[in-house]
C-alpha cells in the first residue's frame, strides 16, 4: 500500500482536526495520485472534507469504531483488520494521525509533502528520516507557494 501526507519541518500533520496549511499545487498532486485508487482514512478526516462527503473517484474506506457511522459512498470498516482484508494492494493511506501509525507498516511507498516550515500543531506523523526502514528515492525541486516553500519527497520502504 501506499501513504500521502504533508508534514512540517516537525513532521506535524495538523492542528484542530485540520491540515496545517493549504497548498493548492499540493492538492492537485494528491488528487492526481489518489484518482482511480481506493483511499483509506479515518472519520475525523472525513469530516474535513468539502460537506464531510467520501472523495469522488475513488472508492473510500473509512476506520471508526462508532458502529452507527455510515456515511453514503463509503465502507466502513471498525478495525485495521478488517480493512486490510477489504483493502487492495494500491491503496492510498491519507490520514489522520491514527490511521497512519496503525497502518504505516502495511505501507511500502510514502509520498511526502515536506513544508519548509513550523506550526502549531497537535498531531505529528513518524519522522521516516529517522526511521532505517525508510529511504528517500525520489525528491524534488524545492517550489514556492505565497513565499512557503516545499518539496515533494518519495520514500520506499527498505
Amino acid at each position: 500500500m501506499n501513504l500521502i501526507v504533508a508534514v512540517d519541518r516537525n513532521w506535524a500533520i495538523g492542528k484542530g482536526g485540520d491540515q496545517l496549511i493549504y497548498i493548492p499545487a499540493d492538492l492537485k498532486r494528491f488528487k492526481e495520485l489518489t484518482m482511480g485508487h481506493p483511499v483509506i482514512l479515518g472519520r475525523k478526516t472525513l469530516a474535513t472534507f468539502p460537506g464531510g462527503r467520501p472523495l469522488k473517484g475513488r472508492r473510500n474506506l473509512i476506520l471508526s469504531r462508532n458502529p452507527d457511522f455510515a456515511p453514503e459512498g463509503a465502507e466502513v470498516f471498525a478495525d485495521a483488520q478488517a480493512l486490510l482484508a477489504a483493502a487492495p494492494e494500491d491503496a492510498f493511506v491519507i490520514g489522520g494521525a491514527s490511521v497512519y501509525r496503525d497502518l504505516l507498516d502495511k505501507c511500502d511507498t510514502a509520498y511526502v509533502t515536506k513544508i519548509d516550515g513550523e506550526y502549531p500543531a497537535d498531531c505529528w506523523f513518524p519522522n521516516l528520516d529517522a526511521d532505517p526502514n525508510w529511504v528517500v528515492t525520489e525528491e524534488s525541486e524545492p517550489l514556492d507557494h505565497e513565499g512557503t516553500a516545499f518539496r515533494y519527497v518519495t520514500y520506499k520502504r527498505k
